[in-house]
């Protein structure tokens, strides 16, 4: 969970993300101390599933253009309307192309790269398995599927099967497919409100949409954005990890703590490794990533905490992301986190 923060937790809210293929649940707060002065410009609602909620310094109001901007995301990549672009693409028979927007595109392809770079633990494509487990919209498992009902399931999944063409903007599959972009598409959303900011010349802002969050400027006191971190232990809601100052930058954090089931003495988490069918059994609790874009931190987050605390450090150095892991071990929580990250927490304190 990420906070907004900046004298005291008076207050705050939090919004659980959709669960699809996301394979994440992470949340946003905005405290009561960031809203003390009126000249910044407060607009929130629902959106994809969740909620918004977007806190700008501008010469104007912005709200109609905010919600314009959200209406087309929602209209194109969201699971939750029949009528978006996605859900007839992925209702559209194989084989065929399905005219799409070229925002559609370009955040599949983000998507394709995600997959590649994590070999396959990233992959919009695993609704089936998430279904199967049980953390899939209207669905509820208390006890493991058998083997041969994950294996079938696993043969529906698979990035390599979805095609995207830039001109005309266009997407094809060569095989049935339940495309669900929860794990980023959300971040893309907050990039294109930033765009819409920076377009009506807001000079200060945090936006956030269901935990996925982007900062540019300073907060009504005159600092940066302060980012709280959540302890990821189901037991100590609000509780803080780390604290963060956020400016002309993004964040994202994926944990495994909020949604899962026991059985048997084994727990079994909402993450799901698409490359296996089966929940994750390494112990990261969470991963935040700074990015320079809102859609990336999202889609990557997704993909360290399915490659886990070991795996996950190494492609977020390899790829000099500012990424921080808080593993579980016998006496707590231990963080581990990337050399840019290092210099980020040690700037902080």
């Amino acid at each position: 969970m990420i906070f907004c923060h900046q004298n005291s937790l008076a207050s705050r809210a939090h919004w659980q993300q959709t669960v699809g293929v996301a394979l994440i649940v992470s949340w946003l707060a905005v405290v009561a101390g960031c809203e003390a002065h009126p000249e910044y410009h407060r607009y929130q609602g629902s959106t994809m599933g969740t909620q918004y909620r977007v806190t700008a310094n501008c010469p104007g109001d912005t709200s109609e253009a905010v919600a314009v901007e959200l209406r087309f995301v929602n209209n194109e990549m969201s699971t939750y309307l029949e009528s978006s672009t996605l859900s007839q693409f992925n209702q559209a028979p194989v084989g065929t192309w399905v005219s799409v927007s070229s925002s559609l595109v370009r955040v599949i392809g983000a998507a394709a790269e995600l997959s590649k770079v994590s070999n396959g633990a990233f992959d919009v494509t695993v609704g089936p398995l998430v279904n199967l487990w049980g953390f899939g919209p209207n669905v509820e498992r208390l006890s493991p599927p058998d083997h041969e009902a994950v294996a079938s399931a696993r043969a529906a999944v698979g990035f390599a099967r979805l095609l995207t063409r830039r001109e005309p903007p266009g997407l094809s599959k060569t095989h049935e497919l339940y495309v669900d972009l929860s794990a980023i598409a959300k971040g893309f959303g907050v990039d294109r409100l930033s765009e819409v900011l920076d377009e009506a010349h807001c000079s200060d802002y945090l936006i956030d949409i269901g935990g996925e969050v982007r900062a540019r400027g300073v907060n009504s006191a005159g600092e940066g954005w302060r980012i709280g971190i959540e302890v990821p232990d189901p037991d100590r809601m609000g509780a803080i990890q780390r604290v963060l100052s956020l400016t002309d930058e993004a964040a994202a954090t994926s944990g495994d703590y909020r949604i899962f089931f026991e059985d048997s003495g084994r727990r079994y988490s909402h993450t799901i490794d698409p490359r296996t069918g089966y929940p994750v059994t390494h112990n990261l609790a969470s991963v935040t990533v700074l990015h320079e874009s809102a859609m990336w931190a999202d889609g990557y987050a997704t993909a360290l905490n399915v490659l886990g605390p070991v795996h996950g450090l190494e492609l977020a150095t390899e790829h000099e992301l500012a990424a921080l892991f808080v593993v579980r071990t016998e006496n707590g929580f231990e963080e581990r986190y990337t050399p840019s990250m290092r210099i980020r927490l040690t700037a902080t304190e």
